[in-house]
């Protein structure tokens, strides 16, 4: 029944608000009636203690009779004093007196079905009779139409003797009228507050909702291969914040596929070509169409071709094992100086090849590292193979050591082609290469830089590049500094 996420948020709302209203509603209306029924019991107390002590100063022992004294006073010299009172206090109140002839006298008006002058039984009065203070519910052995709330008093004469009686009675289902109006109006209150609640919870509840629908329809587009979707970021609350993520989610997921694609075009480009190029001589030598004296260079074109297949797959055996854990860094101190000599006497052939300006500039003559030597050794070796491959002939060379706020800093430059803004976002990329054509750099297969940006961040360390396209380029990474090793502070 309730399949959305919608339909349950919005009808837990609306119960909470409806009982919690309701009961708000039955707690503050019964508190109302109980506070009312409260002060009318009190209006009707006083009432009947202000006539008791009126009429008991109009009396005086003369003439007895079964219930009391005669009265000196007829009942219309008491009807304007009590009608008074009623329209005050909106209490029914009739005073009962005596007679020669033993029965009792209703001295002015009251509830429905008794009127002045009505004969009352003296039996009807007998629980009343016998005390000043009587209060509770009853109808007067018939005397009154039904049972009412009853405070009576005894009218004494001037020797204390009874000489009738004042009876305040009020229906017990009756409330004062300010007691029925704020009940009322409470029950209204309620009942627009409840509706302006349950609207609010509905667009509240919608706005919350909404987001999370779009996210499920973008993550539907994902399982279909559909990258570009992305939801309607409004507001800065944590639904807004959750919409951000899962588009910067659905970014990296766009970029991985893309990746992804590129990977396998350049893998299928890098394993295409030279298998092409070593089945064509190969075939072209089986079947005799080159000349024998021609066989070995093209066996070396062939050999060739299989190193750089080597080298790709290692590359790509190098990536996986660094990405799967794998591949442990043993982690102690080593000479980042004396590493950066050894590959330079390496590259030296090389460097004379092109003529460069070679220059070393390390801040002290051994600085020691906490690394993995091998792994620092890849990462410094690519570094340099590629300042040489990319320097012009002539240019400055320079591999440079540092050390500033608590890290080693290692730059290599090189003067050169450099590398154009808009690719300096992608060095690190697999496959990346600025040369495009493919024509400066055969012998590569664009996984170094990316094998370097893995190694450095597994050490926890920082690499960039920083480049004018045309004149330089400078690579610089981070290393953490080491104590040497006691052997070499004992030399």
């Amino acid at each position: 029944m309730f399949k959305s996420v919608f339909t349950r948020y919005f009808t837990i709302f609306m119960v909470i608000i409806v009982v919690s209203f309701t009961i708000l509603g039955l707690i503050y209306s019964s508190s109302s009636a109980t506070y009312s029924k409260n002060i009318k019991k009190e209006s009707m107390r006083s009432t009947r203690d202000s006539l008791v002590s009126y009429l008991s100063s109009g009396y005086s022992s003369s003439g007895t009779t079964d219930f009391g004294r005669y009265v000196y006073f007829s009942a219309s010299d008491i009807s304007p004093i009590i009608n008074h009172i009623i329209d005050a206090v909106n209490n029914d109140i009739f005073v009962i007196v005596t007679n020669g002839d033993g029965l009792v006298q209703l001295a002015v008006s009251a509830p429905d079905g008794i009127s002045e002058g009505d004969s009352v039984k003296d039996s009807s009065l007998y629980n009343l009779k016998s005390t000043d203070d009587f209060s509770g519910y009853t109808d007067l052995d018939g005397l009154l139409p039904s049972k009412m709330l009853v405070f009576s008093g005894r009218i004494a004469d001037d020797t204390g003797a009874t000489a009738g009686m004042v009876i305040v009675c009020s229906a017990t289902s009756s409330i004062p009228g300010i007691a029925g109006n704020t009940v009322r109006t409470t029950i209204i209150a309620i009942l627009w507050v409840t509706a302006a609640a349950l609207i609010t919870v509905f667009f509240v509840t919608d706005k919350i909702v909404s987001p999370l629908k779009k996210m499920s329809e973008a993550a539907r587009s994902f399982s279909q291969g559909k990258f570009d979707v992305r939801v309607p970021v409004t507001g800065n609350d944590e639904v807004a914040e959750l919409a951000a993520a899962f588009n910067n989610m659905a970014s990296s997921l766009e970029k991985n596929e893309e990746t992804r694609k590129t990977f396998l075009a350049n893998v299928s480009h890098d394993l295409r070509t030279p298998m092409t190029t070593i089945a064509g001589f190969i075939d072209n030598i089986l079947s005799g169409a080159i000349p024998y004296e021609k066989q070995n260079y093209y066996l070396e074109i062939v050999s060739s071709e299989v190193k750089r297949l080597a080298r790709l797959v290692n590359s790509l055996l190098d990536i996986s094992r660094i990405q799967a854990g794998d591949r442990k860094f043993v982690m102690a101190p080593f000479d980042i100086c004396e590493m950066s000599r050894q590959i330079i006497i390496s590259l030296e052939q090389r460097l004379e090849k092109k003529n460069l300006d070679v220059r070393f500039e390390p801040e002290h003559d051994n600085m020691y590292v906490n690394a993995d030597r091998d792994a620092v050794y890849q990462v410094l070796y690519n570094l340099c193979d590629n300042a040489v491959k990319f320097a012009r002939d002539g240019g400055v060379y320079k591999i440079s050591h540092i050390e500033r706020d608590g890290k080693i800093y290692t730059a290599v430059y090189n003067e050169g082609e450099g590398i154009a803004k808009e690719d300096l976002p992608m060095v690190f990329d697999r496959f990346y290469k600025s040369d495009k054509s493919r024509g400066l750099d055969r012998t590569g297969v664009g996984l170094g830089l990316y094998i370097v940006k893995t190694i450095i961040d597994s050490h926890g360390e920082e690499i960039w590049v920083n480049s004018v396209y045309g004149e330089y380029c400078e690579f610089v990474f981070t290393l953490t500094p080491a104590e040497a090793p006691k052997k070499q502070r004992a030399d």
